[in-house]
């Protein structure tokens, strides 16, 4: 048995590079395993559904592949189950250059980021575009009541393989909400600090 994201990208040129830059042994290894790690874990599934944006690739027609931002609340990405995961796809720039190349070819690649605690997800799959009139119980699934973005239709993509990256090269960055749940530490630890301070002169 094989990883399922070997299957897919170890192409023969990859291997051709492999064995020109040295590592063809050393990714025989994902050649040989006991894990495809086609289906989501727990793990996988907690990483995508605490995720508040992803990068996107598809390719177009003419062979240019394509790569994209989506961005939403934390938990836009929906975990509908072990091998599925969805999206509302809120309106954009009106290019449709994404949709459009999945029009044509279903194959998606997704880069999902923790910059934080410097982690990324890597998920191959099909992906299959939702309109509401088609199945509005479905795309209901996918909307974020909270979050004020006109939602133009869904995505549902269909997981073939998945492969944590290692976090080599990944530069440490922080949104607002984390910056502020470490200055909120700091600020408890200082107000603590200050209070035996003023203990200790009040003895």
């Amino acid at each position: 048995m094989s990883r399922a994201f070997s299957d897919i990208t170890f192409t023969e040129h990859v291997k051709a590079a492999q064995s020109l830059y040295g590592s063809r042994q050393a990714n025989q290894g994902f050649e040989q395993a006991d894990d495809p790690r086609s289906e989501l874990t727990v793990r996988e599934m907690e990483f995508i559904g605490a995720r508040d944006s992803f990068y996107q690739a598809t390719v177009g027609d003419n062979g240019w592949p394509y790569v994209q931002h989506r961005g939403g609340p934390p938990g836009f990405i929906r975990v509908l189950d072990t091998r599925t995961i969805g999206f509302a796809d809120f309106r954009g720039n009106v290019q449709y250059i994404s949709v459009g190349n999945l029009m044509g070819d279903e194959r998606i690649s997704l880069f999902l980021m923790d910059y934080a605690n410097r982690r990324r997800l890597k998920i191959w799959g099909r992906a299959r575009i939702v309109h509401e009139a088609d199945d509005p119980a479905l795309l209901s699934r996918l909307e974020v009541a909270s979050y004020r973005a006109r939602v133009e239709r869904g995505i549902l993509i269909r997981v073939e393989a998945w492969d944590w990256n290692c976090p080599q090269h990944i530069t440490p960055r922080f949104t607002e909400t984390e910056i502020e749940q470490r200055m909120e530490a700091l600020r408890a630890e200082n107000a603590g600090l200050k209070a035996r301070l003023a203990e200790l002169q009040g003895n």
